[in-house]
């Protein structure tokens, strides 16, 4: 039977600039990026699916169209008449990306409102992938109702996989952000932070000090992206550094962490090693900034698995 694959988060409308004043118009957020991601690279050999609520509307309806087309299930993702979903904008400057939000209304922020109704969405799902957003967007029963559900899923055999992503302007405060990144580690065993957001909620002085914090608190992998300057890790025991290849093409660096997590973790489900694994999150990462917006053209990463820049190493594990 194929794995199943889920990541748990918000979608939003994203528009990316694309010159003259002019935007496209897409879906994007940190989780389903690295799922959608996921998706197209591994392909038939697993089921890979996204956990959330949209809207009753035309948008929500595209977005759940785009899911289809591009091999994601959509059991996972519940309807809400009274809420849409939420949009941001990309500005550039340079190659560098800042943001412009619009959430308020997004269904999103309930998705885990129902105990029952998620429980029912990760059923059966040998790997979860969550964010720190996904913690952030929600009410603090919202987020009790989703430690509940990932704990049960845990002890039925699920693996959880967590990337911190802190953004301040989604917590009331950083004792906040703290405090429930602390509950989420004690459901997690793969933990994928970016180094600059450790050192601002945590006050981490190196990538080592982020390793070493998340390896004392019981994760048994931890990756810690820093940009242009590698990727430290560690996994039952063994750690290592990974330079981060010269990118040929930089358009937009929207994304680039949530396809590196896709690539890392394809790359680990697929019996690869760290190593063989943060290579091929450096080499998606490559791919999708070279393009606007935070996830890649199909075609792009259909030609990427092509080209042999990634491949499946052996059975799921």
């Amino acid at each position: 039977m194929r794995p199943r694959i889920a990541a748990i988060g918000e979608a939003m409308v994203e528009f990316a600039p694309v010159g003259d004043g002019l935007y496209r118009r897409n879906f994007a957020g940190d989780t389903f990026n690295t799922i959608w991601h996921m998706a197209q690279l591994l392909g038939d050999a697993a089921r890979c699916g996204f956990v959330t609520r949209v809207g009753s509307d035309k948008l929500s309806d595209d977005f759940l169209s785009l899911l289809d087309a591009d091999g994601l299930e959509t059991s996972g993702v519940a309807r809400d008449p009274a809420r849409t979903m939420g949009l941001y904008l990309i500005e550039l400057d340079g190659v560098e990306r800042s943001f412009q939000y619009w959430r308020g209304e997004s269904a999103a922020r309930h998705l885990a409102e129902d105990t029952d109704s998620l429980s029912g969405a990760i059923a059966g799902t040998d790997c979860l992938y969550l964010s720190g957003v996904t913690l952030a967007i929600l009410s603090p029963a919202g987020r009790a109702n989703l430690f509940e559900v990932l704990a049960a899923a845990r002890s039925g055999g699920a693996r959880i996989v967590f990337d911190p992503n802190f953004r301040p302007r989604l917590w009331a405060s950083r004792d906040q952000a703290r405090g429930a990144t602390r509950d989420m580690l004690t459901l997690t065993d793969i933990v994928l932070p970016s180094f600059d957001d450790e050192r601002d909620l945590w006050n981490d002085t190196s990538p080592q000090a982020t390793i070493d914090r998340y390896a004392g608190a019981g994760a048994a992998e931890v990756v810690v992206k820093n940009g242009g300057e590698g990727v430290f890790f560690a996994s039952n025991g063994a750690t290592g550094f990974i330079e981060t290849p010269p990118a040929t093409t930089i358009l937009d660096t929207s994304g680039a962490g949530d396809s590196f997590n896709a690539g890392y973790l394809a790359s680990r489900l697929r019996g690869g090693t760290p190593q063989d694994a943060v290579q091929a999150g450096h080499r998606l990462a490559c791919v999708v900034i070279a393009h606007p917006g935070a996830r890649a053209p199909k075609r792009a990463v259909r030609d990427f698995v092509e080209s042999g820049a990634w491949k499946a190493v052996g059975a799921f594990i």
